[in-house]
Parts: structure tokens; C-alpha cells; sequence
């Protein structure tokens, strides 16, 4: 069957290094009883190795062409699902009756971000996931407090999931070459408490305003939220910036913000 074109608006790449496709496989480590998604397969190089180890894979591809054609391309294995649809607009929930899911893909590096937050609110549905992404993106995710690349993405992905890098991949494996390197990172979904769980939109909010300006101090950036005095009562320097912040340190300010909501 003829190569598939990548399409730019899709932000598509498509793997095709044999080697990086065992070591993703081995990675993986996919059981017969996993109940496995995927997410943009593509051409189904992924697809195919992950099919001979599990009884029955779910893909989610956005391009119609490629949905249409990927069992063909397979050779109408059985077991293979294909949803033709934006994977954003996926219930999770929906895709896991009976157990936890196993979530794989190489995503879209346009919008790889929109997804892994869609992914988290999908947490309790989910045993792990393991993505390919832009290496910048992976850098984010497992970033520590106060240095450069530590940011909201990381703060949120933390709260949420125990994260491993585990090895980076060339432009050249790739069709056709993105103009960035790639890295495999895996996460593994937290047990949130009740009282996280009821905390995370306050918390959510708490991130989104300190990092929405990051040379603001807190003192600035969470005003109208939590004056100087109560940044203070939850033992952080109002002077301080979002990036030099722990998760837990965030945590303590999202449960500052309840409690004075609660008073009010």
C-alpha cells in the first residue's frame, strides 16, 4: 500500500526506525489481557508489534484517510478497533468498562499539551501511559522546582502522575524529520486522596494565575486570590516566583485559598 503524505495540520510524523520500535514495544511491555489504547497510529508501526502481544488494541486516529485504510495497511487483523475521531472528544471512561487502561501514542506535537490534560482528568481510568513527545515537552513534564524549563506543565503533570524519561529519539526516525529531537517518557496515574481530588480545581487555578506571568511575584500574580498575609500563612515568601515553587508548596496555597473561601 502507498506511503500515507503527512499532513501538517495533523502535526504528523511518522516513526519508522525499527529499533526505536522495540525498544518503545519493550517499554511498553504489553500483556494478551492489557486492555490497550493508542493514540494517533498512523501508518501503524506501533500498531501492528503491539497487536501480536495483546488480543485486542483500540486506536483513536483524527485523519479520516488513515483511520479508513489502517486495517487494511495491518491486514484486517482481529482485535483491532479504530475510532476515527479527535482524540479530545474521547470519554476514557467509556473505553474501560471492566479495567484500568494502558494508553500509548506518539502524540501530535501541536497538541500534545491539550491532550495530556485531557488525559489527566481521565486519571482514574488509566494504569499508565507512554508517549512519545517533543523532547522540549518531556523536559517540562519532569523539570524541578527553579529551573529553567519548570513551568505549570510540570507542576499539573506532577500533581497527577509519577513520571520516567526514558530514552530520547533522533529527528531521523521519523517521516518526515521533525526539526526537534523526541523523547519517550512514562507516567504512571497517582491514587488521589478525596481531599486531593477535591482540592485539584482550586489548585488548578492556583498554577494557572502563578505561572500566567512568570516574572510576577506571588504577591502580584495571585492577587484577588490570596494576599501577601496568606501567602505568608502557608509558610511561602510572597517575593517568591512561581518556578522556585513545589508542588507541595502549591498544594499548601490551594488549601490557603479553601480555607479562606471557607471563612468568607
Amino acid at each position: 500500500m502507498n506511503r500515507h503524505r503527512p499532513r501538517k495540520r495533523f502535526g504528523q510524523h511518522f516513526l519508522h526506525d525499527a529499533s526505536v520500535i522495540s525498544r518503545l514495544v519493550s517499554a511498553i511491555s504489553p500483556r494478551p489481557d492489557d486492555c490497550l489504547i493508542e493514540i494517533g497510529p498512523g501508518e501503524g508501526v506501533l500498531t501492528a508489534p503491539l497487536l501480536e502481544r495483546v488480543g485486542a488494541l483500540t486506536v483513536i486516529e483524527l485523519d479520516r484517510d488513515l483511520a479508513a485504510t489502517l486495517a487494511e495497511r495491518l491486514g484486517h487483523p482481529g482485535g483491532l478497533k479504530v475510532i476515527q475521531a479527535d482524540v479530545l472528544r474521547v470519554d476514557f471512561a467509556e473505553l474501560a468498562p471492566d479495567r484500568p487502561l494502558r494508553v500509548v501514542g506518539n502524540l501530535p506535537y501541536n497538541i500534545s499539551t491539550p491532550i495530556l490534560f485531557h488525559l489527566f482528568d481521565s486519571r482514574a481510568d488509566i494504569a499508565d501511559m507512554h508517549f512519545m513527545l517533543q523532547k522540549e515537552v518531556v523536559d517540562r513534564m519532569v523539570a524541578a522546582p527553579g529551573s529553567r524549563q519548570y513551568g505549570r506543565l510540570s507542576v499539573m503533570a506532577a500533581f497527577h502522575c509519577d513520571m520516567t524519561r526514558l530514552f530520547n529519539i533522533p529527528p531521523g526516525a521519523f517521516r518526515p524529520p521533525p526539526k526537534v529531537d523526541s523523547a519517550i517518557v512514562r507516567l504512571v496515574p497517582k491514587v488521589l486522596s478525596e481531599a486531593d481530588r477535591a482540592l485539584l480545581p482550586v489548585f488548578s487555578d492556583v498554577t494557572r494565575r502563578a505561572f500566567g506571568q512568570r516574572r510576577k511575584t506571588l504577591r502580584n500574580s495571585l492577587k484577588g486570590l490570596l494576599d501577601a498575609e496568606a501567602i505568608e500563612a502557608a509558610g511561602i515568601d510572597p517575593g517568591a516566583r512561581a518556578e522556585t515553587l513545589s508542588v507541595e508548596q502549591f498544594r499548601k496555597l490551594a488549601e490557603e485559598v479553601e480555607g479562606e473561601g471557607g471563612m468568607g
